[in-house]
C-alpha cells in the first residue's frame, strides 16, 4: 500500500487540538508515547531534529507545536505512513522533509547532514516477542525487524557534535539501549514513566549525547496518574502529565 484512502482515515487532536493528525482507523495509532517523546527534547528555535521511524508524524509535530523555528527531517520506511506524514505535516502548516527510507540505508543527502537532535520510537517488541497484527503496517511498527543497536548506531552518526539523542522504549529494553550507547553516545540520562505510584516502569525515555561524559543519571519515576487504582471514568492524570498532554510544557524534571 503506498496511500491511505480518506475513508480509511480517522482525525486525531494532540496538545489539546494544537496537532491534529490523520491516522489509519485499522492500522498503527500513535497514543500518549509520542508526545511524552517530544516534550522530553530541550530543542530551541533554529536547531535541527530528525526523527527516525517517524510513522504518520505525532512525535516531531508535537515537538514543532512546541518549539516552533526548528528545521525538521523525518525519515519512515512505510509508504503509506510517510504519504499520512506529509499530508499531516501540511495540515499543520509545518516544513517537514519526509524521507522515505529504510534507516539502514539512508539517502546520500541525509547521511552528509549532521543534527542537533534525533528522536526515536523504536518497535517495543524484539522479533518474534509479540503476535504478529493482520495489519502489516501495525506489525511493523510494533515488531522489531531492524534491530535496537542499529537504531542507536544510525543516530549516533547523524549526531552533530554534542548533540541529543531521545528514544522512548519499553523498561525491559534499557540495557539492550545502554549497551547500544557504549562508544557511541555518553551523559546517558534515563527517565521511567510509571503508571501509578508503586508500581514497576513500563516505559523508560533515554537522553545520550554524542561526545558526552558526564556520568550515567537515573531520574525518579514520572507517575502518570493519581491514585493507586483507576477508580473513576474519564481520565485521571496527574497535573503535570496533563500539562504536557494538553498544553504543550515540557516533561518535568528531565
Amino acid at each position: 500500500m503506498t496511500r491511505f484512502e480518506d475513508k480509511e482515515l480517522t482525525r486525531n487532536d494532540f496538545l489539546g487540538g494544537r496537532v491534529r493528525l490523520l491516522q489509519p482507523e485499522a492500522g498503527y495509532r500513535a497514543g500518549v508515547d509520542p508526545v511524552f517523546l517530544a516534550a522530553s527534547v530541550p530543542a530551541r528555535t533554529g536547531q535541527s531534529v530528525l526523527e527516525l521511524g517517524c510513522g504518520a508524524g505525532a512525535a516531531i509535530l508535537c515537538l514543532s507545536a512546541r518549539v516552533p523555528g526548528l528545521k525538521l527531517t523525518g525519515v519512515e520506511l512505510q509508504p503509506a505512513y510517510a504519504d499520512l506524514a506529509r499530508r499531516n505535516a501540511e495540515m499543520n502548516g509545518v516544513d517537514l522533509d519526509l524521507v522515505e527510507a529504510d534507516l539502514t540505508a539512508l539517502p546520500t543527502a541525509i547521511r552528509q547532514r549532521q543534527f542537533d537532535h534525533v528522536i526515536a520510537n523504536p518497535p517495543y517488541y524484539r522479533a518474534g516477542a509479540h503476535s504478529r497484527a493482520n495489519d502489516t503496517g501495525r506489525s511493523i511498527a510494533l515488531g522489531e525487524d531492524t534491530p535496537l543497536q542499529d537504531w542507536i548506531s544510525v543516530a549516533a552518526k547523524r549526531l552533530a557534535p554534542q548533540g541529543y539523542l531521545h528514544m522512548i522504549q519499553k523498561a525491559d529494553r534499557l540495557p539492550d539501549m545502554i549497551v547500544a550507547c557504549t562508544g557511541r553516545l555518553g551523559s546517558v540520562e534515563v527517565l521511567p514513566l510509571s503508571a501509578r505510584t508503586g508500581r514497576e516502569a513500563e516505559l523508560v525515555i533515554l537522553r545520550a549525547r554524542k561526545g558526552g561524559r558526564a556520568a550515567f543519571r537515573l531520574h525518579g519515576p514520572l507517575i502518570l496518574h493519581k491514585g493507586e487504582r483507576h477508580e473513576t471514568d474519564g481520565e485521571s492524570y496527574t497535573e503535570q502529565v496533563s500539562a504536557v498532554l494538553r498544553q504543550a510544557a515540557p516533561l518535568p524534571r528531565f
